[in-house]
């Protein structure tokens, strides 16, 4: 990493410190280079700055709408960190090809498959690109749940500091068993996804992803000896059995 992303980063973690009581612990469980995908949820404009900073020195980057180029000092901050444009709405093949070619330099990728921020902290309906991208990579995706950050902005102006959460969990492959990679087919696997990420939050966070009863993991693969994330919700005295 350059020098001008190491004073970045640094500048940037004793902001979000003076303003976040971040909790932060478990981004230990993240490995220290790629080839990874790292999934999260998205509530704003924190988590960003916060991961690029809390995780450094791993290499990461990540897809970030196109529309932020348009703002000359998020366009110079995100070139800082190499995130990669990507236009929403639409099949970005550039976009693939590069978080692609990102990965097979050793990088980890950072995705929120909702795809557009929530505010008030609900799961969205994932999108199905992470889907594509961990199947033409073969790469393991992990998940990372953030929560606490909605109340950001009406802490901030009781001069309060946010308490914001990060649960990490265990990481996990796509297996498609052959199977043609229809839209439907896409869709059922992004929704496995979402839901090991929705067993990392508080029942009231997981919005369409609400009813673990429903999730099933008939697409996803973990290493022999590691347990499904579902298994977390035993924390919030709901087990949720894989199915």
């Amino acid at each position: 990493m350059s020098r001008t992303a190491t004073v970045v980063n640094f500048i940037l973690k004793w902001l979000i410190r003076m303003a976040v009581q971040v909790e932060d612990r478990e981004l230990a469980n993240i490995p220290s280079q790629g080839p990874l995908i790292l999934i999260a949820n998205h509530i704003n404009f924190l988590e960003v700055p916060l991961m690029y900073s809390h995780l450094y020195p791993r290499p990461l980057t990540g897809w970030a709408k196109v529309e932020t180029w348009k703002n000359p000092f998020f366009a110079w901050l995100f070139n800082v960190y190499k995130a990669i444009p990507i236009r929403r709405g639409e099949s970005d093949l550039g976009a693939l090809n590069a978080a692609e070619e990102a990965m097979k330099n050793g990088m980890i990728i950072a995705i929120s498959p909702e795809g557009t921020r929530s505010y008030v902290g609900q799961l969205q309906q994932g999108k199905p690109g992470v889907v594509l991208l961990a199947l033409r990579r073969k790469a393991p995706i992990q998940p990372m749940a953030y929560y606490g950050g909605e109340l950001f902005w009406k802490k901030f102006l009781r001069l309060r500091r946010t308490h914001f959460f990060i649960n990490v969990g265990h990481p996990f492959t796509i297996d498609t068993h052959g199977e043609s990679l229809s839209r439907d087919v896409r869709q059922e696997i992004t929704d496995e996804i979402m839901y090991q990420l929705a067993a990392l939050l508080p029942p009231d966070y997981r919005g369409y992803y609400c009813d673990l009863s429903q999730a099933r993991e008939t697409y996803l693969c973990f290493e022999s000896g590691v347990t499904s994330n579902l298994l977390r919700a035993a924390e919030t005295n709901q087990i949720v059995r894989p199915k």
